[in-house]
């Protein structure tokens, strides 16, 4: 199986999970593009569904569904069945509230697709309120294996690198992940969050140094979490 990033909007990202004769659209908002690239590749579209289901994700659902023929799995049949097949693979679904109440992220193989949940260098705003959910979510994704690629929901890659910089200037990191960085094809590795994420440093000696210097607690990792969701 493999997976095709789509670009729409300023910098929302569509993906498409597909191998020799079927495929899963996940986030349509792409949907010109996801409609030609199935239709070049003679491909069966199974199924169109969300991380979540903000409209920027949803609002290609129903062309992509309608002219393709693609069943639409809803939040509650993703989080009730935990798994969706295609062909002959079984891609997991993580529930993963935090940015919503209803996020999820899709794995398979070291793929991560986590859409507002984890940005490829920073998290998504926690709308939903529930900072320990969110806290808990980030503990899930983060004990993934370090080469897992993490795939996200938008393309704020220049954002969360300034923002990195901001909050630790002496980390070298950033630079580095700044200079592979291609718009064409945006993704991180779970080791590059632990470099260069500050929500993902949460247990970093260095991070926890920099939030006890602005006077934000540091006794648990949930304390650590929550100072850093405080930073401004």
């Amino acid at each position: 199986m493999k997976i095709k990033q789509f670009r729409y909007s300023s910098d929302n990202l569509s993906y498409l999970l597909y191998d020799e004769s079927s495929a899963l659209a996940i986030d349509a908002g792409a949907a010109e593009a996801i409609l030609a690239f199935v239709r070049e590749r003679g491909l069966k579209l199974e199924f169109v569904t969300n991380t979540h289901l903000h409209p920027d994700h949803t609002v290609g659902n129903k062309a992509v569904s309608e002219r393709s023929g693609a069943k639409y799995l809803d939040n509650d049949t993703l989080r009730e069945k935990g798994k969706i097949r295609l062909g002959k693979e079984d891609i997991t679904v993580y529930h993963t509230p935090g940015h919503t109440e209803d996020s999820v992220c899709f794995h398979w193989n070291n793929i991560l697709i986590t859409g507002d949940t984890l940005f490829n260098g920073t998290v998504g705003n926690c709308f939903s309120g529930d900072i320990k959910a969110f806290f808990e979510s980030a503990k899930l994704l983060a004990s993934f294996p370090e080469e897992t690629v993490i795939y996200a929901g938008h393309d704020y890659v220049k954002e969360s690198m300034f923002f990195a910089k901001y909050v630790d200037p002496d980390n070298k990191e950033t630079d580095l992940f700044l200079k592979k960085y291609d718009p064409n094809h945006v993704y991180s590795t779970l080791a590059d969050e632990f470099k260069i994420n500050p929500y993902f440093r949460f247990n970093d000696e260095k991070m926890t140094a920099i939030l006890k210097k602005r006077g934000l607690s540091t006794a648990t990792e949930y304390d650590r979490w929550k100072s850093l969701m405080a930073l401004d």
